[in-house]
């Protein structure tokens, strides 16, 4: 499959320092910032800084280093936001269906209050 990046999606422009952000990490190949319009008490976006739309694109292209490193940066920002003991969510939405507001791989991380379930069991 193909896919087609948008350089001038709103975290590519965040990645270019065109639009401000409450950084909590930053790494070599990753970016995490607060959320502007948080769902939880904690509500962290991580993006990789390639071009890549969503997980799947970035887990067929990216390379070894930008995969460990996006990983990694995940579980610094769990230990350094105090999660690891009560839990967290960790979302990851892809194109339409997904509801993916967004064409450029993020994950959020929620946490600080009960989340409930996500769907409903049939």
């Amino acid at each position: 499959m193909a896919y087609s990046y948008d350089p001038d999606n709103i975290f590519a422009k965040i990645l270019k320092g065109e639009i401000p952000k409450k950084t909590v990490l930053e790494t070599e190949h990753t970016l995490a910032f607060r959320d502007i319009y948080p769902q939880a008490p904690v509500h962290v976006l991580v993006i990789p800084k390639g071009p890549y739309v969503n997980f799947d694109h970035f887990a067929r292209e990216a390379t070894d280093a930008e995969i460990v490193d996006f990983t990694r940066a995940i579980g610094e920002i769990c230990r350094k936001e105090g999660l690891e003991a009560e839990g967290f969510r960790l979302i990851a939405n892809a194109g339409v269906t997904g509801v993916q507001d967004v064409p450029h791989l993020h994950v959020h991380i929620l946490a600080g209050l009960p989340l409930g379930r996500m769907l409903s069991k049939p």
